[in-house]
């Protein structure tokens, strides 16, 4: 016998999921924020571009993305028998797996370039993630848009980074040194 979940069974499904998913997410973030930092010598002594936020931004635009994007996954994760459902949460767990990444290459590992391809990365699955997150639950889709916005801005700016730290902060050429012609 097939019965279908009454409203009051799905609502509690998804409140299930996001009591789960959401600090999960925010969890996972703030963690792999630990394996790098902007409080480093290294960082201090970057050339920041001209569109470099206030570090305080950082902190509170993540916040509220990463509880978004919990509750994105827990829309996908409730929507029991969706089609591409399981697929959609491997592609977003390969994809997140990606976006943690990008704090230990960039901060940790002091790579500015390594960051770059990283992050690329990270838009080109999220693009993915979210076509196929619509297609199980069109919110679920949605509440991303407001991450991969922000996710192409960071894109930007690491690329911004890099072309005023040609060097990647390492060495000591820059708009200072001069450049003997042989």
């Amino acid at each position: 016998m097939n019965v279908i979940a009454s409203r009051s069974q799905l609502r509690a499904s998804l409140f299930r999921w996001s009591l789960f998913t959401v600090p999960a997410i925010v969890l996972l973030g703030f963690l792999a924020g630990q394996l790098g930092s902007p409080n480093t010598d290294w960082f201090r002594n970057l050339v920041k571009p001209d569109i470099f936020p206030p570090p305080a931004a950082f902190g509170i635009v993540w916040t509220i993305l990463y509880a978004m994007i919990g509750f994105s996954l827990a829309l996908v994760c409730s929507a029991w028998g969706a089609r591409g459902r399981g697929i959609a949460i491997g592609l977003f767990a390969v994809h997140f797996i990606l976006n943690l990444a990008w704090t230990p290459v960039f901060f940790g590992s002091k790579n500015i370039e390594g960051g770059l391809v990283v992050i690329g990365l990270v838009v080109v699955t999220l693009l993915v993630v979210i076509a196929a997150f619509w297609r199980v639950r069109r919110s679920a889709g949605l509440l991303l848009l407001p991450y991969l916005a922000w996710v192409m801005f960071a894109t930007v700016l690491n690329y911004e980074f890099l072309r005023a730290n040609p060097d990647g902060g390492h060495g000591s050429y820059g708009a200072s040194a001069q450049q003997i012609a042989i």
